[in-house]
């Protein structure tokens, strides 16, 4: 079996991994800007929390079959989104959020996803 046919049998797609940071990183861009209590230093804390973000929302989304958008799940993928968010603040310099800040954003980055085309990771 090759590595191809190997990677499309765990379901792992580079492409879609890339696709999900690129509109992660517009969407949470934004989010940052519209939402009080998040905020993000410099592009480089944008472009590694849209990294560390879409990994986990793809690990989550495999192993658990959760969709972490905030309208893909209803109420699980508001609060999945959500604790990502908040979640990633520890994980990142440079990236801070607030928990009401986290359910803001969860909020706006849903309506963003909803107008913007692709698959955001949240």
């Amino acid at each position: 079996m090759s590595d191809r046919e190997r990677d499309d049998d765990m379901g792992f797609d580079i492409k879609a991994i890339l696709i999900r940071v690129i509109t992660t990183i517009v969407v949470v861009g934004i989010a940052a800007f519209l939402t009080p209590g998040f905020s993000i230093r410099n592009i480089w804390s944008l472009i590694v929390a849209s990294i560390v973000i879409a990994l986990v929302d793809y690990i989550i989304a495999k192993l658990t079959g959760v969709d972490a958008t905030p309208f893909g799940r209803g109420i699980v993928g508001f609060v999945v989104s959500a604790l990502i968010l908040y979640a990633t603040k520890y994980l990142v310099a440079g990236f801070d959020i607030s928990v009401w800040g986290a359910i803001i954003g969860a909020l706006i980055i849903g309506v963003i996803d909803a107008i913007i085309p692709g698959k955001s990771a949240l």
